[in-house]
């Protein structure tokens, strides 16, 4: 999970979250989940790219709100692995993105890590 409050940048003129800035909110949650445990997203054996991003945006987000994005687990394959990111204000889910991602060495598309792996399978397993 990872906490935040939404800020003047974050916001268009009439103080509402821009729709892009939900894709820079959950990519810092996935980041996060790395970062927290002293790892860094990208290291000698590779990092993560986004191979397919599929969202629904349920509410609006606005100047001031604090919100949440929970981050779970769907599918763990060799190479890559599906997630489903949530952003919440409060209990109520106001945007939802399924993320594929891909693990690269270089600009290879590479089995994800042992370390990694590790990481991504302390989430919550949920279905779509």
């Amino acid at each position: 999970m990872m906490d935040f409050r939404v800020y003047y940048d974050d916001t268009d003129a009439g103080g509402i979250v821009y729709h892009a800035n939900y894709l820079k909110f959950i990519e810092r949650a996935r980041s996060e989940l790395f970062f927290s445990i002293g790892q860094n997203p990208m290291d000698e054996t590779g990092h993560f790219v986004v191979r397919k991003i599929t969202s629904d945006f349920l509410a609006s987000a606005k100047l001031g709100d604090e919100l949440r994005v929970a981050t779970y687990l769907v599918k763990m394959g060799g190479a890559s692995c599906t997630l489903l990111q949530e952003v919440l204000r409060g209990s109520d889910v106001i945007f939802r993105g399924v993320v594929e991602i891909a693990h690269l060495t270089g600009e290879k598309v590479s089995r994800i890590p042992q370390h990694r792996k590790a990481v991504l399978e302390t989430l919550t397993l949920r279905t779509l």
